[in-house]
């Protein structure tokens, strides 16, 4: 095999790696991780309704989002004037959730395993 297009045994090519760094650097901001998750929790939600969840100005959570949205991470819907936003599928959510999971473990408080349906700080994850 092909030791560039192989990467201890997943058999994905150098390429997805890549992507995948982009993927986690997107994350690697914890305003856009708490506009995931507030996403995730409303399913749909307006610009100016999210700046008030994630407590940041609508200018900063609109870029944020463009950021998200540029990524193919949130996907909108208008009605006149006002655009909503909405997770374009559920994998950013669960790498937010496996990584509060594993912030938990760091510190020493997995409480994710007292009660799979409410990890600490995500209100209604799986």
């Amino acid at each position: 095999m092909d030791a560039d297009t192989q990467m201890d045994g997943f058999g994905q090519a150098d390429a997805f790696v890549e992507l995948a760094v982009e993927v986690f650097q997107m994350l690697a901001d914890a305003t856009r991780v708490r506009i995931v998750m507030a996403l995730r929790g409303a399913g749909e939600l307006s610009v100016n309704h999210l700046a008030d969840i994630v407590d940041k100005s609508p200018t900063a959570v609109s870029q944020h989002l463009a950021k998200l949205r540029m990524a193919r991470m949130v996907t909108t819907r208008q009605v006149g004037q006002r655009v909503f936003y909405r997770l374009q599928d559920d994998h950013a959510t669960q790498l937010v959730t496996q990584a509060i999971q594993q912030a938990e473990h760091a510190v020493g408080m997995p409480r994710h395993h007292a009660d799979m349906t409410e990890p600490a700080g995500i209100e209604g994850a799986p």
